[in-house]
């Protein structure tokens, strides 16, 4: 069993950028399928934001969030980033990480994580 701990939220004004880290203890992620960021703001249901395969490292992100952020991970720290540039306030919200083991359900589904970080807030004034 894995756990997941993010880091790196904060407060910053909008414009401005954030880096986020998901460290993985327990097991490495090299275990795993598929790691991905999510966020949930107050009110709403959680969202996807990006999702990396391990092997190969593709890619995947919401319309949103293209051309803003970019998740990469470093194989020999266990650990994924989320390079977040140019926030807005609607970008606001608890993020979470997630890892999943099994190639069914998109990476884009909460539902198919099977292991999930405690949050970081980030908070983006206007």
């Amino acid at each position: 069993q894995v756990q997941l701990v993010e880091s790196g939220g904060g407060l910053v004004q909008a414009e401005g950028s954030l880096r986020l880290s998901c460290a993985a203890s327990g097991r490495t992620f090299s275990s795993y399928y598929m790691v991905g960021w999510f966020r949930q703001a107050p009110g709403k249901e959680r969202e996807f934001v990006a999702a990396i395969k391990w092997s190969g490292a593709s890619t995947y992100y919401a319309d949103s969030v293209k051309g803003r952020f970019t998740i990469s991970r470093d194989n020999a720290k266990s650990t994924v980033y989320l390079q977040m540039n140019s926030l807005k306030p609607e970008d606001t919200a608890v993020y979470y990480c997630a890892a999943k083991s099994s190639v069914l359900y998109s990476g884009s589904y909460y539902g198919g994580y099977d292991y999930w970080g405690q949050g970081t807030q980030v908070t983006v004034s206007s």
